[in-house]
């Protein structure tokens, strides 16, 4: 049986720090990023709006995906996160509704 996991990416603001994640529980996982529950870079930098993410049928699928973007370099993370979301919104209120 197939889990559904997550690629996501936090940001600090608009064109600002980035974080790429996986998990198999988007809505805990930002939860506890938005309320420093996670220590180390997001925590330190202030990253906490998620801003992109997408799901996949395994959590396999899903730590290749992240792997690939942890590669690339700002200017295409920027150009995934602003073809979904031009305006940077942070999308966790949209989870929660």
């Amino acid at each position: 049986m197939t889990q559904q996991s997550y690629v996501y990416m936090l940001a600090s603001q608009r064109n600002g720090t980035l974080y790429v994640g996986v998990t198999s529980d988007l809505l805990r996982r930002v939860w506890q990023h938005k309320e420093g529950f996670v220590e180390g870079f997001t925590k330190q930098y202030g990253v906490k709006q998620l801003v992109w993410y997408e799901s996949h049928e395994s959590l396999e699928a899903a730590i290749t995906r992240e792997k690939q973007i942890k590669k690339w370099n700002r200017a295409w993370k920027i150009e995934l996160i602003e073809g979904a979301n031009p305006y940077w919104n942070d999308l966790y209120a949209g989870l929660t509704a």
